[in-house]
This record gives C-alpha cells, structure tokens and sequence, in this order.
C-alpha cells in the first residue's frame, strides 16, 4: 500500500509539474495558456472546472487549466515550484503567506479591480503597507451553530440571531451549562454532576490558531499591530484567550480539544453530542450532507462585540509571462456571478460590496438557496451578511501583517499546554513571545 501511494503521489507530481511547464506560452490556436491552481476536495476542482469551461469557451485569446493541489501541502507544493521556476501562473493563495510571499517576490502586487467600477469588501483586501496586493475571492465571517433538537429537547431558547440581542460571555456560560448532561442526566448546576462522564456538551468554541484571534479582539486586546508590524499579545487579548479554554478546564461544558487542527464543525454540531459550536460562514455548506437540524446565530461577546473577516485570496504569481491576462482572468473567476457554485452550496459568501447592498442579490444567494433558507434565511441575513459589513468585524492579522502562517506554526505547537491546562495562556505566550517576534520579522 505505502508503494503504490508513492508511486501515485510522483505520478501527481510529475503531471501537475507538466502542466504547468506549458504555463506562460501559447498554445497551438494561438491562445494564451494560463495555469490556474487551487487547493480543495473533488468536489471544488468539479465546480471550479465547470467555471473554467465557460471562461474558455466564452473567449479566444486565453484558455485556463485548473491543478489541485491538497490543502495541508499546497504551500509547500508551490514554494517547491517556485524554488524550480514552475509556479503557476496564478492562483488560491494561503490568506496567511499573501503579504509574505509579496515581499519575497512570490506574488505580484497586482490590482486586478484597478479603474473597475465595482470591488471587493475593503475589510476583505490585503494591503501590505497600505498598497493593495490580493483579494479574497470570498467574504467570510464566524457564527455560533447549534443544534435545534438539543436546545428544544432542554426547553431552552435558541441563540440570538442579531448583534443588539448577541449573549454575553456569561449568558453564554450559563446557557452552556444548561445543555451540558452527563449520564445521570446532572447538569454543571447539579450538586452531582459528573464531569468525567458527560454525554453531551454545552458549547466548543474552534481552537484552531487563527480563529482565537477573534477572542482577543473581543476582551479589547489584539494580536497584531494594527500597522502589522509588531506582536501585541497584550493582557486583555491573553485573558480572552483564556476564557475559551475555560469552557473546558473550569466550567465543564466543553469537550477537550488541544487545538492542533481546524476540525470545528465536525468536532461540534457535527459529533452529534454538542449543543452549539463556533466556527465559519463555509459551515452553511454542511446542510447539504447533513442529517442535523442546526441553525446559526451571532457569536457572544465579552467585553466588546467582534468577528473577524477571512477568505482565500486569489493571486498572480511572479513566474507567470502573462500577468495582465492573468489578472483578467481572476477577476472574471472572482466575480459572483462566474463563480456561483460554492456561493450557492453554502461554501462562500459573495466577496463584491453589492451582493451584501442590492436587495435582489441578498435574495439569490441567501433566500434562494436551500442551505442557507433551512437555518432559516432570516437568521442568516442578520447572524452572517449583517455582520460582515458591521463596524465591530475587524480584518484578520493576515490581511495585513506579513508572516502569520509562521505565528499560527508556532502558537499551535505551544497552547495545547494551555488548553489542557498545564500551562496558563499568560504563560505559554510570555515563553514564546520572543519566537512570535521573530517569526514575525522574517
């Protein structure tokens, strides 16, 4: 078995390292051939190509050709071309390396929206010192899901759904408690309740590194600079980050998870035995596939309201011998209109200011599809639209600090200490201050 996946991965490698040596020249039809690459399941590059198709049929000058590249190895995939002068010409860029890979000369600092009437969310553009660099090709921000049959069966009602009614970190304790049994059916209320032997859990809040970022805001503190040029990490960002693995060491409504990779939805509503879970607008897609009756709602709050944006940037890279057909190209591809499959599934939210405004787009992508119409519809306007273009989501450190994908390296390695309890998160981040620095310099 090990054989034959070897052999299988070189046989990836050597086609995809074939398709993209025919990047940057024409082809027999006199076209121009770009290569696109992306990272995802079948399922993506399936919708991905249909988009390619009516890209390439639609015209005659240039023509497109997709190669996936698994996620948890695709930027190592494309430094590794890039270090033998066969990258792409474009494509997905990891939203942690984009300002990093521009100052190293990876990506061309392009503005593929430059003199077009319409952009992008601003809160969704990468800047590196002010000069735009990429866009996410979608507008994402974070929710609070939960699973409707288990707040009926506790006779509790659901999570607010709008930003004027959002919890505060209390209520959110206190409602967590009330859906946390163990199997004696005692709540963390009951004077016998048994936290070694819970069957199921009040709340998880996504350990994954970039997400607590989040939570840092919220308690007032921050991780970034808001130039990005320095680490903060400041007292109120390291208490909000310590109310989370709270959930778990103090008030037992949350399982373990030691936060080495991002697995929230699926270690939450998606387990069955979690009664409401954060985790990112993409969960909408999850409906499809799933036999759970779960809904959205706004995220709580501890000192102060706060989301955060993300999104896959798409990019032109430095190899390419076609950089404006290249960014004529993306910005076909990141228009909502062209790119309609993983909007309509759930997967993304538009990424252009006017599907967030125009009332009649609102309609199409949240009313008329089905994933999001069974949360329901209304919910997911105010829990996840409304948000996005609120005052209180902020930017994630990636859209304009460089070198984050470092930081996230080295805050996964060191706060599973803090999340199982052995260290506190003031003491994790005072021992890895100086390597957070660091990572951050370059």
């Amino acid at each position: 078995m090990k054989k034959a996946k070897i052999i299988a991965i070189l046989c990836a490698a050597i086609m995809i390292l074939g398709l993209v040596a025919a990047c940057g020249g024409s082809g027999s039809s006199g076209r121009v051939e770009l290569v696109f690459a992306l990272w995802g399941d079948p399922a993506e590059l399936e919708t991905t190509q249909e988009a390619l198709d009516v890209f390439n049929d639609m015209q005659d000058r240039i023509r497109v050709t997709a190669i996936q590249i698994a996620q948890e190895e695709y930027s190592e995939r494309l430094l590794t071309m890039a270090a033998g002068g066969n990258m792409p010409d474009c494509g997905m860029v990891d939203e942690r390396t984009a300002i990093g890979w521009t100052r190293e000369g990876l990506i061309l600092p392009i503005d593929i929206y430059a003199g077009q009437p319409s952009k992008p969310k601003d809160g969704i553009t990468f800047k590196d010192n002010g000069q735009t660099v990429a866009y996410s090709v979608a507008s994402e921000v974070l929710g609070l899901w939960f699973n409707k049959d288990m707040f009926d069966a506790a006779g509790v009602p659901y999570p607010p759904a709008t930003l004027e009614t959002a919890w505060q970190w209390d209520e959110f304790i206190e409602v967590a408690k009330q859906l946390t049994f163990d199997a004696n059916g005692n709540t963390p209320n009951d004077p016998d309740f048994d936290a070694r032997n819970i069957v199921q859990y009040g709340a998880y809040v996504n350990c994954w590194a970039w997400q607590m970022e989040v939570w840092a805001l919220s308690n007032g503190g921050r991780w970034y600079s808001q130039d990005g040029k320095s680490i903060v990490f400041d007292a109120a960002a390291i208490e909000g980050m310590q109310n989370v693995y709270d959930l778990y060491l103090v008030h037992n409504v949350a399982p373990f998870n030691a936060g080495q990779e991002d697995n929230g939805w699926w270690f939450s509503i998606g387990a069955g035995n979690v009664a409401m879970g954060t985790d990112g607008q993409w969960s909408t897609g999850f409906a499809g596939d799933s036999d759970i009756d779960y809904g959205v709602a706004v995220l709580p709050y501890m000192k102060q309201q706060a989301n955060i944006t993300a999104g896959g940037p798409v990019a032109v890279f430095a190899d390419t011998d076609h950089p404006d057909e290249a960014a004529e190209f993306l910005r076909w591809y990141s228009d909502p209109e062209n790119n309609w499959g993983p909007i309509e599934a759930g997967w993304w939210m538009p990424n252009m200011m006017n599907w967030f405004t125009d009332e009649a787009l609102l309609k199409r992508w949240i009313d008329d599809t089905p994933n999001r119409a069974r949360l329901p519809a209304s919910s997911f306007r105010t829990a996840m639209a409304d948000v996005a273009l609120h005052p209180s989501t902020q930017p994630t450190g990636w859209y304009y600090t460089p070198n984050t994908d470092q930081v996230d390296r080295i805050l996964i390695a060191s706060l599973s200490e803090a999340a199982n309890g052995s260290k506190t998160v003031a003491q994790v981040i005072e021992e890895v201050r100086p390597a957070l620095e660091a990572a951050l310099a370059g």
